[in-house]
């Protein structure tokens, strides 16, 4: 048909072109690269990084509800000083307007290490790794509830849909294990408010969702093939892969189509791989107790073990691990609007021990100056009852920290009022956060971005800025 010069044939695919072009020895190269797995985990990469990285990988130990930032790593005395009194700042509407007085903390605070860091009697055992911790105490939201608020912290926007942070970090620096995912969320018990989008690659390729696994072994359904033979299994393989070349071919289908077939793929390699990696059988006693896997209270051991199992992962080369709350009978996460002290006396009981672990842990084996681990809720809680002994949510001021490469140890930043409400110096946004551990991972926040709805979308949309006094 001739080429009338207003209408455009079928796209042609990268490996149509390597195919077709110079009588086909572009894809007899592209298929000698992709067999080789050094190359196959760097050629993920969408985007180089713009600079030279600090961290390779992150463990985001996600604290589901949101810890009261008053209760453990922001101390103020005059919310015992005051504590039984009305309150004497004018209360911004909370989630449920259920507000009583002021209400101090059951806790008391005490100063560790050389640093002096103050943390309260809910973490013992992280506190004896204060000289590792940059502390934000100034943390801000855009949203007061979960589900919205759940999003902007993963996905730096309030609606399900967008890509996670997980999904931006591999879809940005790819992974650096063949046969194993570059994003993995330890699933605990307790799936996020907002459910699993939290974790999704939204309108980025597939294969920079994340896979789930179960804080069981084995930690995947089918991950055991179901065929008695290998040749049945390689046989429907082959068969697979063969309607995938054909499909590819027909459709001229890219990006997407090409991350489909890649998830097939990794998922045949993960049944050699991920029972290897899940197996903690062979760690030493040692080191079990360390992360609290003797402990006479399940849920420590069992939160343990995903610490446990997050650093074989980065051992690994996953790029971004992501740990959940266990799931304890009769207390709700960090979510403490009544019953304040068996809530966080429980969730840190679960929580203090393994963390820990996993600090000294990576500490002593030369991985804590590549990896990033990030302590974070999606909001704080008020300084105030809720009733009378509880705390609402609070998106005004709250503290995360961060430890390992790149980040100041031993460190604090930002402030919260005399009472721990509101951020009064050195407001951090989510976005601000984003930036920052997007550029701790070698990345300029504006340059990584991504072709979707007529313009080039990021993870910080048009907004963050680097907090550069974090870094060291």
């Amino acid at each position: 048909m001739p080429d009338c010069g207003h209408c455009a044939g079928p796209p042609v695919s990268r490996r149509d072109m390597l195919r077709h072009c110079a009588t086909g020895f572009g894809g007899f190269a592209l298929a000698a690269l992709l067999g080789d797995k050094a190359y196959g985990a760097a050629s993920s990469s969408a985007n180089p990084p713009q600079f030279r990285a600090r961290v390779r990988n992150v463990i985001f130990l996600y604290m589901d509800g949101g810890v009261s930032q008053v209760d453990s790593f922001d101390p103020k005395p005059r919310l015992t000083a005051d504590h039984g009194k009305p309150f004497a700042m004018k209360m911004e509407p909370t989630q449920f307007n259920n507000n009583g007085n002021t209400l101090g903390s059951p806790w008391a605070f005490h100063q560790y290490g050389q640093s002096g860091l103050p943390v309260s009697d809910l973490f013992p055992n992280v506190a004896r790794c204060a000289d590792e911790l940059c502390v934000v105490r100034s943390m801000v939201s855009d949203f007061s509830e979960h589900h919205s608020a759940n999003y902007f912290l993963h996905t730096g926007h309030g609606q399900q849909g967008r890509p996670s942070f997980g999904a931006w970090t591999v879809y940005g620096l790819g992974s650096e294990n063949y046969d194993l995912p570059g994003y993995i969320v330890l699933d605990g018990g307790l799936v996020p408010s907002g459910g699993v989008e939290n974790f999704g690659a939204g309108f980025l390729p597939a294969n920079n969702q994340a896979s789930i696994f179960r804080n069981i072994d084995p930690p995947l359904a089918n991950i055991q093939p179901p065929e008695t033979h290998a040749d049945a299994q390689a046989a429907k393989r082959a068969f697979t892969t063969d309607l995938d070349r054909e499909a590819l071919a027909r459709t001229h289908a890219d990006r997407q189509f090409e991350a489909a077939i890649a998830n097939y793929e990794l998922a045949f390699r993960m049944q050699t791989s991920v029972p290897g990696v899940a197996d903690i059988d062979g760690e030493s006693d040692a080191t079990k107790r360390l992360y609290g896997m003797e402990s006479e209270f399940q849920f420590t051991r069992a939160y343990g073990r995903q610490c446990l199992v997050a650093r074989r992962l980065v051992e690994r080369g996953v790029r971004f691990v992501e740990l959940t709350c266990p799931h304890m009978n009769g207390v709700d996460r960090w979510d403490a609007h009544s019953a304040l002290v068996k809530n966080h006396g429980d969730n840190a009981l679960a929580t203090d021990q393994p963390i820990a672990g996993l600090l000294m842990d990576l500490k002593a084996r030369g991985l804590l100056e590549e990896t990033l681990v990030l302590w974070a809720g999606e909001f704080g809680r008020t300084p105030f009852s809720q009733g009378s002994d509880g705390r609402d949510h609070n998106p005004f001021g709250f503290t995360i920290w961060m430890a390992g490469g790149g980040v100041k140890p031993g460190f604090v930043y930002g402030a919260t009022d005399e009472f721990g409400y509101k951020a009064v110096e050195n407001k951090v946004h989510m976005h601000d956060l984003h930036a920052t551990l997007l550029h701790l991972l070698g990345y300029d926040h504006t340059q990584l971005t991504f072709r979707f709805g007529g313009r080039d979308m990021r993870l910080t949309d048009v907004f963050g800025n680097v907090v550069h006094n974090l870094i060291a």
